[in-house]
């Protein structure tokens, strides 16, 4: 096995001077060699499955150290061993050169070390000061109670120290997502650490709202904080890293500054072959008949008179700025919300009263954005979470044929390469993306003739990706009426036969794949002519979602 190159963060600083984390780079002259913890040998069991196996791995002082690899590669469970979520079968932690081991995350942020989850684990009905010190000693009066005002004072202070200004009285249910990810952030800094480790930290922010978080990791990593950068975003991890380490089946491949690699040989590493698309390009088919029709849809304060066709064998891409409506619209097709006005027709019938049983019934099913509030249940096991949707035709007298069951799950599990776990074991034990294919493959056995996609690939790694293209691009050649909502304007370009806009509840575009262009796309998101720059209205909307 190859063990980890020698070279440290300081032979990365040779990017493009100005780029955003040029500061950090400045500061890891003066710290050549200085690690704040390390990883050796270390593995990791879950019963018959070696998750991590024999991995070093270390982080110095001041330095963005990106860790990549496919779904299942092993990246969050060798970093919850640094946290103190699981403990190593194998090998040895070391943090500021001592010898440790951590038997929970509490454990783990009193020696400075902060995790900040791909899913953030805040409180939704506390404020923004309650959830800074969640877990810690909150600062008392002299008579014993909570001392509310200095409270508020440190958590102030803690995201005035990142040039943020939240209310800290406001319910973080309130928040962006954005804005969530800076309060997870600033939860971490509160307790002065010297490590924080980002898990996905960009999958659901806008690229504005990235951009300030690359400002934030650059402010911390020039103040000596070592940030670990866990992401499938390739463009993202040379932005901001300065070493990358790659894992692939649970086992260390190379780590290397991120100036001596590139796109294709980092894909290369990380599949453990050559992928020269990493899209999976779709070529042009005649579309069939109208499989979905959405007439004068509307839903108050969400979305307003929204006309929408999809026919047999297209994929319609839906693309929009975070808040435009996309989701609620999907959701309210598949009968997760009440419609206000309008009708919604399926194979040329109207249907009123909709509910998701109904929708199911009529061939239409919906895979949700948030897979693990909306898609799982966590403790199922993953061949229950695949047939979940389809109870009905495995059940009988109320019990589940177990054969039946595991048959079906075996199926879809091998055509989506699911892998990290066995089909008895519980999903929460899969990696986010392989998570992801589970709640794909609870959609594929219910065999719908409409799919409604909601951001399909979040959190998913290049390979998965285009497994996924592949498996949408079949589902459209077998006749098929795909709706595919994504963020990303490069899979909605790549994949779609048409591409529709929305912007504040409202259809601002609708454009052929030939005439469809990512300039065109954004335009039309955000209320402006194509070649304009977006005015002041613009933006401070795009701030404010």
């Amino acid at each position: 096995m190859e063990k980890q190159d020698t070279e440290t963060a300081h032979d990365a600083a040779n990017r493009t001077p100005g780029d955003a984390m040029s500061r950090s780079e400045e500061t890891h002259s003066g710290r050549e060699g200085t690690w704040i913890f390390r990883l050796s040998s270390v593995t990791k069991r879950f019963g018959g499955v070696v998750a991590v196996r024999e991995v070093d791995f270390d982080l110095l002082e001041g330095e963005v150290h990106a860790l990549v690899g496919e779904n299942g590669a092993g990246k969050s469970t060798l970093m919850k061993m640094v946290d103190g979520v699981h403990t190593p079968d194998e090998g040895s932690l070391e943090v500021g050169r001592e010898a440790v081991s951590f038997s929970s995350p509490r454990e783990a942020e009193a020696a400075g070390i902060a995790m900040i989850p791909q899913e953030l684990d805040l409180f939704p009905e506390l404020s923004v000061a309650e959830n800074l010190f969640v877990g810690r000693k909150r600062p008392r009066t002299r008579w014993g109670g909570i001392d509310w005002e200095t409270m508020r004072e440190e958590a102030r202070r803690s995201l005035g120290s990142m040039g943020v200004g939240l209310d800290v009285n406001a319910p973080v249910k309130q928040l962006s997502t954005a804005n969530q990810q800076i309060v997870a952030i600033a939860r971490a800094l509160l307790g002065e650490a010297r490590a924080v480790i980002m898990d996905e930290p960009t999958a659901s922010l806008t690229e504005r709202e990235a951009e300030k978080l690359f400002e934030i990791i650059a402010d911390l990593t020039a103040g000596g904080v070592g940030v670990v950068y866990i992401s499938h975003r390739l463009e993202e991890v040379f932005r901001v890293a300065d070493r990358i380490t790659v894992m692939r089946d649970g086992s260390h491949v190379k780590t290397a500054p991120a100036s001596d690699l590139d796109s294709d040989e980092l894909v290369r590493l990380m599949v453990g072959r050559e992928m020269k698309e990493q899209l999976f390009s779709r070529s042009r088919r005649e579309a069939g008949d109208v499989a979905l029709e959405a007439c004068g849809l509307t839903r108050r304060g969400e979305f307003e008179n929204v006309y929408l066709i999809v026919r047999r064998g297209e994929v319609v891409g839906l693309a929009g700025l975070i808040g435009a409506g996309r989701t609620e619209l999907a959701q309210t097709v598949f009968g997760l919300r009440k419609v206000d006005a309008g009708e919604i027709r399926i194979n040329g019938e109207g249907v009123k009263g909709l509910s998701p049983q109904r929708a199911m019934e009529k061939g239409v099913f919906y895979v949700p954005e948030e897979r693990k509030s909306q898609g799982l249940i966590s403790p199922f096991s993953i061949s229950g979470n695949i047939t979940l949707s389809i109870l009905d035709r495995i059940c009988r007298m109320g019990f589940v044929k177990r054969g039946r069951e595991r048959e079906t799950a075996e199926k879809f599990a091998g055509s989506l390469s699911i892998r990290g776990a066995g089909m008895d074991d519980p999903v929460s034990m899969l990696s986010g993306g392989n998570q992801q294919k589970v709640v794909l493959a609870k959609s594929l056995a219910r065999e719908p003739s409409i799919l409604l996609l909601d951001e399909p690939t979040r959190g998913v790694d290049v390979g998965a990706k285009s497994e996924i293209y592949r498996l949408i691009n079949d589902l459209a050649e077998e006749g098929k009426a795909v709706l595919l909502i994504s963020s990303e304007l490069e899979e909605i370009l790549s994949m779609s036969d048409r591409v529709l806009v929305m912007r504040e509840g409202r259809m601002s575009g609708e454009f052929e794949r030939d005439e469809a262009t990512q300039e065109k796309v954004m335009a039309a998101a955000a209320g402006v002519k194509a070649g304009q720059a977006p005015g002041n209205e613009a933006e401070v909307r795009e701030e404010r979602e």
